[in-house]
């Protein structure tokens, strides 16, 4: 099977390159905006016109991790880099031949979610607070129009928290509270995750979490159990220290509570 990985020199990207070409059976290669010493990792901005597509030449399957990673991405960035980019990418790939499109989505889809109770899987609404968040949404419904009226396979994994730092592992110095502890993804849950979604059978179109199995989490795995045999290895429980009640408390109060407040009271203001 050949597959080829977009920001394949990114730090999801490179591991994944390298755990898949460590296999029999997979024959890999990559695009990515910076030049990456190796032969089969091509220098590609996928931003700008298509000459990069003649990579898709033979590909079973496209794991798409370029873009704009940043939960702070501006706008701009997120139509060019994010939109734009992964649109053209399901036209070249359909073009192309290519079956399967694996597609890096976000938790951040849900991202209006995090001071709710709400259990988080396919059905839940939507609801992205930013520009990354609604740039990964609009690929998710692309990705299933392409799925739809191109045959296009597309599985849309809305990835937890893979840290750059301590060694991804889990613990209160993790950002966002509650919520960004119970997010975790251990590197080989991600590992697991990914090649699952690559080599699942008979999956037209599925957007699901891809986190460890964290104790007490809200976001639902079962669904990427049943639909491509995923099985984590890893999950920790959320450690939540008095500092981090507080700064929890605070950011609901100031993002959810005095908003809504403010809606329902002052509505015309």
């Amino acid at each position: 099977m050949h597959v080829l990985i977009t920001g394949a020199g990114g730090h999801l990207g490179r591991k994944l390159f390298d755990h898949l070409d460590a296999q029999d059976g997979f024959d890999v290669s990559g695009l990515d905006i910076k030049s990456v010493d190796h032969p089969r990792i091509h220098t590609a901005d996928l931003s700008n016109d298509t000459s990069w597509s003649r990579h898709f030449e033979g590909v079973d399957v496209i794991v798409h991790l370029a873009g704009d990673r940043e939960p702070t991405a501006s706008w701009q960035s997120a139509v060019q880099n994010n939109m734009d980019a992964t649109l053209t990418l399901y036209h070249e790939a359909v073009e192309k031949k290519v079956s399967r499109v694996v597609f890096a989505s976000s938790n951040w889809v849900h991202g209006d979610k995090r001071f709710t109770r709400q259990k988080l899987n396919s059905t839940t609404p939507p609801g992205p607070v930013n520009a990354y968040g609604m740039s990964k949404l609009f690929c998710e419904r692309t990705g299933a129009y392409f799925a739809e009226h191109h045959d296009l396979s597309v599985i849309c994994l809305r990835i937890g928290w893979t840290q750059w730092t301590h060694n991804n592992q889990p613990g209160p110095h993790m950002a966002m509270g509650r919520w960004g502890q119970e997010m975790w993804l251990s590197d080989q849950d991600f590992l697991n995750g990914m090649q699952s979604a690559i080599t699942a059978k008979d999956v037209d179109f599925a957007a699901l979490n891809l986190m460890s199995n964290n104790a007490g989490m809200r976001w639902d795995i079962n669904e990427t159990t049943n639909t491509i045999g995923y099985t984590p290895v890893d999950g920790a429980p959320a450690k939540i220290t008095p500092v981090i009640q507080l700064k929890s408390f605070m950011k609901k109060l100031f993002s959810n509570s005095f908003p809504k407040f403010s809606d329902r009271h002052f509505p015309d203001w």
